[in-house]
């Protein structure tokens, strides 16, 4: 059985449980690391990193030494992606530590000069890594591009606003600029009838002219219809429709206020609302 090396103190404790599986499995084969070179794609060299710690090998070198020693693959791909994270993580952070440091450059400065770019395996893996890293930005950057835009359109939609703020109006309005308006069966929308500048209004419409009479729809028709309702006619649900139960609440209303009894609001019927 080979004697190895001790694993550094340093070592993440899932990366220290891979490697002690890998040399395990060196062991049980019998093959010293140049037979395990030649049986594989992987230099000695390599191997000699691999298994002390030094450097975390790809995922074809695991599924080759798996191979080589007739090991359960899905297992050990299991353990070397666990063990992988462990790496990665290890890595941000002392990228972060660096940068922390304001000197990028003194985490690639050994005592005796630069440290030498990784090459071969270790390059594979490296660029591996970054391809994971590059993935993860990529995803967290179009999450945040997806929030500013659904915040941008809920900014300028504002469901939370209420049909008198979405209309244009408030009770001081005074004039007619209306959003579209859009009748939903059986949607009832609030009344809420105050006196503005002498005049009572709901806050939907500050019309005194438009003719209303049965399949209107509208503003002006959800006016009518709160203003009705304030003044004691029950003209049904504030739906901004005008069906026959309005029409009935508007000729009880003319007939009280000694106007002509038509059901059609118009200039005299609003005059007689607003007060």
């Amino acid at each position: 059985m080979s004697r190895w090396k001790e694993l550094p103190a340093s070592l993440d404790q899932r990366v220290r449980q891979f490697v002690v599986q890998l040399r395990r499995l060196k062991d049980r084969s019998g093959l010293s690391l140049a037979a395990l070179a030649a049986k594989t794609s992987y230099s000695s060299s390599s191997w000699e990193r691999y298994l002390n710690g030094k450097q975390l090998p790809p995922r074809d070198a695991v599924e080759e030494l798996a191979r080589v020693c007739g090991a359960d693959t899905t297992r050990l791909l299991v353990l070397h992606e666990v063990a992988e994270e462990a790496w990665t993580d290890e890595a941000a952070e002392t990228e972060e530590e660096v940068a922390a440091a304001g000197s990028p450059a003194e985490g690639l400065l050994a005592p005796g000069g630069p440290t030498t770019p990784p090459t071969g395996d270790g390059a594979r893996s490296g660029a591996r890594s970054r391809a994971r890293r590059t993935t993860t930005v990529v995803l967290v950057a179009a999450v945040v591009a997806l929030t500013v835009a659904l915040a941008a359109v809920l900014l300028v939609t504002r469901p939370w606003q209420d049909d008198r703020t979405a209309a244009g109006h408030d009770h001081a309005a005074s004039g007619n600029t209306q959003a579209p308006f859009v009748f939903v069966q059986g949607r009832s929308r609030p009344c809420d009838v105050q006196r503005h500048d002498g005049d009572l209004r709901a806050g939907y419409s500050a019309t005194r002219t438009t003719l209303m009479d049965l399949k209107s729809t509208g503003w002006e028709v959800l006016e009518a219809q709160c203003l009705l309702r304030h003044h004691g006619f029950d003209p049904g649900i504030s739906d901004g429709s005008y069906g026959e139960r309005s029409k009935n609440a508007a000729k009880a209303f003319q007939k009280a206020r000694g106007l002509v009894v038509d059901g059609i609001v118009g200039p005299d019927t609003w005059q007689e609302l607003r007060r």
